[in-house]
């Protein structure tokens, strides 16, 4: 591995380092859902949400669809659902 690639793993596990980002994360392994059913079912403020969505976004770890006024987030890939699934797998043992 390169010191680049390095860098950019440790930038990568750094976003997965904020609990609500999980949560966000978690919450989006049932399927893609609007910043309002992320907040009520976090029971977090919409702006809360949008902001961390936005960090999310921005590293590649979501994507959103617009439907009109709705923007609907998921998980970017598989790569972000086999992660976390191996992150709780691995506390959980």
């Amino acid at each position: 591995m390169t010191t680049d690639e390095f860098e950019n793993l440790a930038e990568l596990f750094k976003i997965f380092a904020a609990p609500t980002r999980l949560q966000i994360m978690y919450v989006l392994m049932e399927g893609e859902k609007c910043v309002f059913d992320i907040a009520e079912e976090l029971q977090m403020s919409q702006s809360a949400i949008s902001h961390q969505l936005g960090i999310l976004k921005q590293n590649r770890l979501v994507k959103n669809r617009r439907d009109g006024k709705t923007v609907y987030y998921s998980l970017l890939d598989s790569h972000v659902l086999t992660i976390i699934e191996q992150g709780l797998n691995h506390i959980r043992e």
